[in-house]
């Protein structure tokens, strides 16, 4: 049976830490839960907000209504062969573990994204993606709960309509509840080694021919160097995106910025590094009080203690106007704002 409860800080449930106070609070660990959930919020005419890992979430204020946060758990092989295996988990299973329980138990196709924060359910909202793997790569489908009928809907990848971190649930907004999602992974190697880095350390750790537990490690090194622990600073990993610009307005930048970091793209555009635009606009380690960019990622907006949600909005509006006036970029910000 779902328990309500009043007046919770979201605090423990936001990898910002950023001290806010839900009117009502519940958790759902099961179909039923999510369903009493909704009812709940309808008999009382309550707006419904609905949180997972917490991690790509920018909380301005108190949070009105009932917020939901998905607690469901379970992971299960529904189909395998010797190549072949579709596995299905819930979605309030937190991504990494899960990754970690996919390759333990031999199976690959999840070792690039490791080390993501966050929940299964989230994944596909935003199509999270890195070092040369996006979640769309290894999608099967999904089971989402139509908020506005209370029917349950199954999803193909093309009906998720994946870009980059981008997906239909981003354009309907409240509509869909994403209950479980299922992957097409291997029993095969077929490693993405195509990130430099990524290379780069296997070789630095004498690994000739890397497994995908190896590649998996590396990434979790790599990143754990590049970004800061949410348990130990308050974040929710890079902030913007990495904007998409015509081929014309590089060239633009490239006559001031030779060095510019861009990476060309199939339809004629051009997607530029966020990170490398804020640190040359000598934002990287910038500090007000406690909201400031990170020192060794600029892409990182970080929370150094008692900051809130609306100064690290303000620091963010003030760099994204800064990097439009530089460079004629506009920079979007991934987080959901609250």
């Amino acid at each position: 049976m779902l328990q309500v409860q009043s007046g919770v800080s979201l605090k423990p449930f936001n990898t910002f830490g950023v001290a806010v106070t839900a009117q009502y609070f519940a958790e759902a660990h099961n179909d039923d839960d999510v369903r009493e959930a909704l009812a709940y919020a309808a008999e009382h005419q309550l707006p419904l907000t609905v949180i997972g890992g917490g991690s790509n979430l920018l909380l301005t204020g108190d949070v009105q209504g009932l917020v939901l946060r998905m607690a469901t758990r379970g992971i299960r092989i529904l189909r395998e062969d010797c190549i072949q295996a579709i596995v299905e988990a819930e979605a309030g299973e937190p991504w990494h573990p899960f990754v970690l329980d996919t390759l333990a138990q031999g199976i690959k196709g999840l070792e690039n994204l490791s080390l993501i924060p966050g929940t299964v359910g989230a994944a596909p909202m935003q199509n999270i993606g890195a070092y040369g793997v996006e979640l769309k790569d290894v999608f099967h489908s999904l089971t989402a709960l139509d908020r506005q009928t209370g029917e349950l809907r199954d999803f193909t990848l093309e009906e998720c309509a994946f870009g980059y971190r981008d997906s239909v649930f981003k354009h309907e907004i409240g509509r869909w509840l994403i209950l479980r999602v299922r992957f097409a992974l291997s029993r095969v190697e077929r490693l993405h080694l195509e990130y430099g880095p990524v290379r780069q350390r296997l070789e630095a750790q004498g690994i000739k021919e890397p497994t995908a537990r190896d590649v998996s490690r590396a990434i979790c090194s790599i990143r754990s160097e590049k970004l800061p622990d949410p348990a130990v600073l308050g974040n929710a990993g890079s902030f913007f995106k990495n904007p998409l610009v015509a081929a014309s307005l590089l060239q633009k930048i490239k006559r001031k910025h030779p060095g510019v970091v861009s990476y060309p793209q199939p339809d004629g555009q051009v997607k530029l590094a966020a990170g490398w635009l804020i640190e040359q606009a000598g934002w990287k380690g910038f500090r007000e009080g406690d909201a400031g960019v990170h020192s060794l990622q600029s892409l990182v907006l970080v929370n150094y203690g008692d900051a809130t949600g609306e100064q690290l909005l303000n620091l963010a509006r003030r760099v994204q106007a800064d990097i439009a006036e530089r460079f004629a970029v506009d920079l979007e910000m991934e987080p959901n704002l609250y």
